[in-house]
């Protein structure tokens, strides 16, 4: 999609060549005269002071963008975030350090670009902790062949970086991925069966079929119920201190509580739950 880029100070440019010209035509800044307008912006609030810092250093944001083009992403888009970082930086500068705004901006600038890149690059977030991004903006600089990293590959990637070898084989899967349709367009039946609508189905999606299979438990259980009220006192306890409670008991703890044999209470359970099979067989 075309935009125009505007420059700081309402300057209309209508394509990205005109945008670079335009900025590479803003005079660079001597040291004192940019540290005399930093000290301005940051004693008065000059707006004026902090504008021409960030025009006499938008070409470098041009310069650090192109470094980026590799990923994919419009320039425009990716000179138009450096140039917030460009701004950032200005409202974080001290003149005072003694270094030139452009040295200590390049943090600024790279990590809005990154940031964009990182929600832009897939409609999947790739990389979210710090190792996972770390490994996505240099993991490219390290496959100097095609094909997958070897093992001795990846653990040298690893140890350079700082990470396990297990996130650079999962940060090398995800670069090599790409994007899907969730369903197949109409006239995409070559590829219909792979589209995830096809294989990513939610077993209650179905409303009916979920008010049946809640129906059908409900009617279960009511038969469970009847069926249950044809045994006497005992052989329900057993029953459910057996099965249906949520704290189990054993043949022995209920022997101690009827004061019979483990034997016993095992019989008396045999025969309810035979009585339990035919009331629900004639239910």
């Amino acid at each position: 999609m075309a935009y125009a880029l505007t420059l700081p100070g309402n300057f209309p440019v209508g394509s990205i060549d005109d945008y670079v010209t335009a900025v590479n035509k803003v005079p660079r800044l001597e040291a004192e005269e940019e540290r005399a307008l930093a000290r301005r912006f940051r004693d008065e609030n000059d707006l004026d002071a902090a504008r021409q810092l960030v025009l006499s250093n938008l070409r470098f944001v041009v310069h650090i963008a192109r470094g980026y083009m590799g990923y994919g992403l419009p320039l425009q888009d990716l000179i138009q975030e450096g140039n917030i970082g460009l701004m950032k930086a200005v409202k974080h500068y001290d003149p005072e350090v003694g270094v030139r705004l452009v040295s200590f901006g390049v943090h600024w600038i790279r990590a809005e670009i990154h940031e964009y890149i990182i929600q832009n690059w897939r409609i999947v977030k790739v990389a979210t902790t710090k190792a996972q991004r770390k490994l996505f903006f240099n993991l490219r600089k390290f496959k100097n062949r095609l094909g997958w990293f070897t093992h001795d590959e990846a653990s040298r990637v690893a140890e350079e970086l700082g990470v396990d070898v297990s996130a650079v084989y999962e940060m090398e899967g995800r670069l090599s991925g790409q994007d899907t349709s969730f369903d197949a367009h109409d006239d995409d039946d070559e590829h219909e069966s792979s589209a995830p609508a096809y294989y990513l189905q939610q077993s209650n999606a179905d409303p009916a079929e979920f008010l049946a299979d809640d129906q059908a438990g409900e009617h279960a259980q009511a038969r469970l119920l009847d069926a249950m009220d044809t045994l006497d006192e005992r052989s329900r306890d057993i029953v459910a201190c057996r099965w249906l409670n949520e704290k189990k008991l054993t043949l022995h703890d209920l022997a101690d509580r009827y004061s019979v044999s483990a034997e016993r209470i095992r019989q008396l359970e045999n025969n309810a739950m035979k009585k339990l099979r035919l009331a629900l067989l004639e239910a």
